[in-house]
Order: C-alpha cells, then sequence, then structure tokens
C-alpha cells in the first residue's frame, strides 16, 4: 500500500466515522424529541397542580379559621358551664340552709 491509498483509506474511514457518529446522534434526538403533544400536556398538568395548591390553601386557611371559631366557642360554653355549675352550688348550699332553718324552726 503506497502512500496515496494510505491516504484514501484514512480518509474512507474517517469519513464513514463521521457518517455514522452524525447518524447516532440525529436518531438520539430523534429518538429522546419531545413531541409538543408533551409539552401541552405538562403545561396542562402544572396548572392543575397550581390550582390544586391554592385550592388546599384556601381550605387550610378555612380550616384553621373554623377551628378558631370552635375553640372560642368551646371556651365560652366551658365559662357559661362552670358559672352555671357555681350558680346550681350555691342554689343547693341555700337550699340546704332553708332546709336547716325549716327544720330547726319546727
Amino acid at each position: 500500500m503506497n502512500r496515496t491509498e494510505f491516504i484514501i483509506a484514512t480518509a474512507v474511514i474517517l469519513f464513514a466515522a463521521f457518517c455514522m457518529g452524525w447518524f447516532a446522534n440525529w436518531l438520539a434526538h430523534r429518538l429522546s424529541r419531545v413531541r409538543q403533544s408533551d409539552v401541552a400536556d405538562l403545561d396542562r398538568m402544572s396548572q392543575e397542580l397550581h390550582e390544586a395548591e391554592e385550592t388546599r390553601d384556601q381550605a387550610i386557611t378555612y380550616l384553621q379559621q373554623r377551628e378558631a371559631e370552635l375553640t372560642n366557642q368551646l371556651t365560652q360554653t366551658e365559662a357559661e358551664l362552670a358559672a352555671a355549675m357555681d350558680g346550681l352550688r350555691a342554689a343547693r348550699q341555700e337550699a340546704e340552709e332553708m332546709r336547716g332553718r325549716i327544720n330547726n324552726a319546727d
């Protein structure tokens, strides 16, 4: 093999390697390419996720407000119950005192 044949053979081998590399790159991009419908689906899903997060935040806020209201009502009810129990206790003591006076008067 003389010098000219060696240069031609090297050039053919390099060109074939270039062509195979270019084809492999094209094939990889073709297979991994994102379709427009996929992008649209991702946009739709991200919008739905955003709306779901907003709804969740609103629900959490509502539940916190409702919990505060119910806690306030419970505190008021407990205070009213304590006052009623104190009043009942006082009335019972007064009734016992009255019974004692009536029994002593007889």
